[in-house]
């Protein structure tokens, strides 16, 4: 798989807070680790969206990821609110992930991620247009 990275991208993970960087890399990493698992997926573009890393596939839903100073104590992963992923995930994760409405996963700054359950929802981000018909997107 080809992954294809915006220059500026790199730039916006090195100025996040100290303590908020790793948080935001282990993020990156899980994003990028999940793409590269997913069968058929040829490439995945790494650029900026309102200023946010964001990550981009021909079949896929455009998935961002940020930290914000205005909500200190959390950061968090964002879909397309039109779509049917978050109201998907509350279904399949209701006890397992903290939403924000129809647009986000919430992390808790101090908390661990359940990477296998956010694995799956960043797969289905990423081939949504492949799966978006089917009940629960195929889940």
């Amino acid at each position: 798989m080809q992954i294809v990275s915006h220059p500026k991208v790199k730039q916006i993970f090195n100025n996040y807070p100290p303590q908020v960087k790793p948080k935001m890399d282990a993020l990156r990493a899980l994003v990028l680790k999940t793409a590269e698992s997913i069968t058929g997926l040829e490439k995945l573009e790494e650029t900026l969206k309102w200023n946010e890393p964001s990550y981009l596939t021909k079949h896929g839903s455009t998935l961002r990821i940020d930290w914000k100073p205005k909500t200190p104590n959390q950061y968090a992963m964002y879909f397309q609110c039109s779509s049917q992923l978050v109201s998907t995930f509350k279904i399949i994760y209701k006890t397992v992930f903290k939403f924000e409405g129809n647009r986000a996963i919430i992390f808790n700054i101090n908390g661990t991620i359940p990477k296998t359950e956010l694995q799956h929802c960043i797969t289905l981000a990423l081939t949504y247009h492949k799966i978006k018909h089917l009940p629960l997107l195929g889940a």
